[in-house]
């Protein structure tokens, strides 16, 4: 029972009760605007329920007013409080209580109420010294009061290790001299010599380097222009980043680690089995095959990995998916769309059974897609790397897919498509040592089967969608604006190049024009791409008699999915660039060869194929179209990635 005059903690001040509880409420007087010169003090009364104080002594308190005058007159300043030699004589007693306790292990790590404590450094305690030997407890850094007892209305404190209080007077010491620390890091900033324990001051550079905010206090107070480059090239001169530090994925608001939510595994459900065996052929370095293919006689096979079997939209894992657009590809390793753990159950040829969705397709004598069926089936597949396919060409099993390849291509030229063929390199990275490797992408006759054989799926599939009324995203391209005269070589390729239009994705067929197809859709990659796995989930809600995706919503996630995708393809095109760099500081004697691919500038534009890499020029002397010439790099800026390629003499 709290009786009238005793002394209380309301809302971290003290309070003096004035009467008796009516209705498990007790009035308390505190003081709620302090006196000045000028004004008097202003006293205010309340209310309150039991709960809602602490009771620091049961009285009777002479008032209020001199239990204030106490703590003021007592309590330690704040620079008495982190002064471990303050004359205070408050705090000289609670050091010497301290000191007591923290000799003996049997009270060290005890907590001890607020009666116990006073009464071992300062005697009985009083009703008008109750708050400030409750003030100067609470405040020092030799006692932690123990917030858990306080949500039970008792006052208990425990001691703290002498770690934790040098720790304390650290801070405070720091605190009081911020201002001047700071000057002295600023000063140390602008000569590029930090201190170890200045990069707890430079979060904020890190931020801005990394994409995360537009501003830095930390540049802004070292007059330095506040942008991410700026950013990163003063952490890569303090020594703080080193230049394999890649920051790009970030800036673009990307993660660089998979999805971490699995999908379930795969459901039971009734599948067609395809009798025979299909290729899943790939790079050497593939470790998520989505597709494999082959003909039993009649049709052309084409099976695609099945996560929409577990995907539902609007899922958890259908908007990550949506959020990430595609799988980072960068050359430290792969961000996947969907989880690294999933791939054992959903990609294709890594375990005995592979379930698909797959398209059935039927040709005409002249290649043209007369009939696509889609269907959910189980298939042996066998995985092939491009190498492996083209040493089998030849074969049974492969010669009528290099067939029907061939002749997709030519069905696809005479309609206007066209085919642009420019150097690719491959670029890893070592975990370990960060040592960049960079191999030319070989161009092998069967990834342009394998091509072929994706295009007649999403032309299939785009055929069987319309036919269906399934509101279903359609990629479509312009026609491209291509001169009359084409250079040869490398040079023409460029020019081709220049000459093609953006692709456009809509819910209505629209005709693609650089592949010479009436409609298109892409769904050959549902473990890699949005887009794809939105389709599947399509196709799959057709096939089960689930509702569909109404056409509004199919292009509004579509859209979204394309945008991230988007995002993706430029850090994946900014860390290649990067790595690049990289990769010619660790090889400084590197020179390589440069192919001139367009005069129209004041500098003629080279492409440089063992780099895959393109970069304008100035040459020795006069240079034709195609021609060769050899060259080194100099001036290379990470933070810019920018790079000067020169003739070697």
């Amino acid at each position: 029972m709290i009786k009238s005059n005793s002394v209380v903690v309301y809302k971290n001040a003290p309070a003096i009760v004035t009467g008796d509880a009516v209705n498990g409420k007790f009035p308390v007087k505190f003081l709620s605007v302090p006196a000045t010169q000028t004004k008097k003090a202003v006293w205010g009364e309340q209310n309150v329920r039991p709960k809602d104080v602490l009771v620091l002594h049961e009285g009777p308190a002479s008032s209020l007013e001199k239990v204030l005058d106490f703590a003021e007159k007592n309590s330690p300043s704040e620079e008495q409080i982190y002064n471990l030699n303050s004359d205070n004589r408050l705090t000289l007693l609670i050091k010497e209580c301290w000191e007591l306790l923290s000799s003996d292990d049997s009270t060290k790590n005890e907590s001890h109420s607020f009666e116990d404590l006073t009464s071992l450094f300062y005697g009985e305690l009083k009703a008008d010294e109750s708050w400030g030997l409750y003030l100067a407890l609470k405040n020092t850094v030799y006692f932690m009061q123990n917030l858990k007892d306080q949500m039970d209305g008792k006052i208990t404190f425990n001691p703290r290790s002498s770690e934790e209080i040098d720790s304390l007077v650290k801070k405070a010491d720091e605190k009081g001299h911020e201002a001047e620390i700071r000057a002295e890091f600023i000063t140390r900033l602008k000569k590029h010599e930090l201190l170890p324990e200045d990069s707890k001051f430079m979060g904020d550079v890190e931020a801005l380097a990394l994409g995360k905010t537009d501003k830095s206090r930390t540049m802004h107070d070292a007059h330095m222009k506040e942008t991410p480059e700026k950013a990163h090239k003063l952490l890569l001169d303090t020594g703080l980043w080193k230049i394999t530090r890649n920051p790009h994925p970030l800036r673009w608001g990307l993660s660089m680690h998979s999805a971490s939510e699995c999908l379930s595994t795969p459901p039971e459900e009734e599948r067609v089995k395809v009798e025979g065996i299909s290729y899943a052929i790939d790079d050497e370095w593939s470790s998520d095959p989505d597709d494999a293919v082959a003909f039993d006689g009649t049709y052309l096979w084409v099976h695609i990995a099945d996560p929409a079997s577990s995907i539902l939209p609007e899922s958890t894992i259908d908007r990550s998916a949506r959020s990430r657009g595609s799988t980072l590809y960068i050359p430290e390793g792969a961000a996947r769309m969907l989880a690294e753990g999933s791939l054992a159950d959903y990609a294709l040829g890594l375990n005995e059974i592979s379930r698909a969705l797959s398209f059935r397709i039927k040709l005409s004598e002249n290649g043209d897609v007369e009939e696509c069926t889609v269907m959910k089936t189980i298939v042996d597949v066998k995985r092939l790397t491009y190498k492996q396919a083209d040493e089998q060409k030849d074969s049974a099993e492969l010669k009528p897919l290099f067939e029907i390849a061939r002749k997709n291509a030519e069905r696809r030229a005479k309609a206007g498509a066209v085919q642009i063929n420019m150097p690719e390199v491959h670029l890893s990275v070592d975990p370990e040592t960060k040592t960049v490797s960079i191999r030319t992408v070989n161009h092998f006759e069967s990834g342009e089967m394998i091509r072929e054989m994706m295009l007649l799926a999403g032309e299939g599939a785009a055929k069987f969608a319309f036919k269906n009324n399934i509101p279903f995203p359609y990629v479509s391209q312009d026609a491209p604006d291509i001169p009359a005269e084409i250079p040869e070589g490398l040079a023409g390729q460029y020019r081709l190049r220049r000459c093609m239009k953006r692709r456009s994705v809509g819910v209505t067929p629209a005709m693609h024009c650089g592949l010479g197809l009436n409609m298109y859709t892409q769904v050959t990659s549902p473990l890699r791409r949005y887009g794809d796995l939105i389709a599947h989930e399509q196709l799959r809600a057709f096939l089960d008699g689930r509702p569909l995706i109404d056409k509004d919503t199919m292009l509004m996630r579509v859209s979204e999915g394309d945008a991230a995708m988007q995002a993706a393809k430029k850090a994946e095109r900014k860390s290649n660039t990067h790595w690049t760099l990289v990769y010619l500081l660790q090889n400084p004697e590197w020179t390589g060869e440069a192919v001139c691919l367009d005069k129209s500038q004041k500098v003629p534009l080279f492409s440089i194929p063992e780099l895959g890499t393109e970069a304008y020029i100035m040459p020795s002397k006069e240079t034709e179209l195609n021609e060769k010439i050899r060259v080194k790099a100099a001036n290379i800026n990470i933070p810019e990635l920018t790079v000067d390629y020169i003739p070697v003499e």
